[in-house]
């Protein structure tokens, strides 16, 4: 009867024993997964991230030349403003050399 008892205990123990091993690795398993699923969202994450990160380089790129344009066409127009105004006091000179000729020769 002692064999039978213990026998049946020894059963109970190993089914116990069994039972809290199938638990623990269904935890495990259940927190890997939570981990993997943690870890692709993190990696979306920065993904989202970087692709903001890059956007806004490639705007403050464009800024950049816009600005750079916008001060190209800022210097060409007043060399060219320069440029006619030097002309018309070269055409005053000349004129005023002409009238001075002129007012000389009489």
């Amino acid at each position: 009867m002692k064999k039978v008892v213990l026998g049946i205990m020894a059963l109970a123990l190993s089914m116990f024993v069994l039972v809290s091993c199938k638990e623990a690795a269904d935890k495990a398993k259940e927190a890997a997964e939570e981990t993997e699923q943690s870890l692709e969202e993190a990696g979306d994450d920065l993904k989202d991230a970087a692709n903001d990160a890059m956007d806004a380089v490639k705007e403050a790129g464009e800024d950049v030349k816009e600005a750079g344009e916008q001060a190209l066409d800022s210097i060409k127009k007043a060399g060219e403003e320069t440029m006619d105004k030097a002309k018309e006091m070269g055409n005053d000179l000349k004129k005023a050399a002409e009238d001075t000729k002129e007012a000389l020769d009489h």
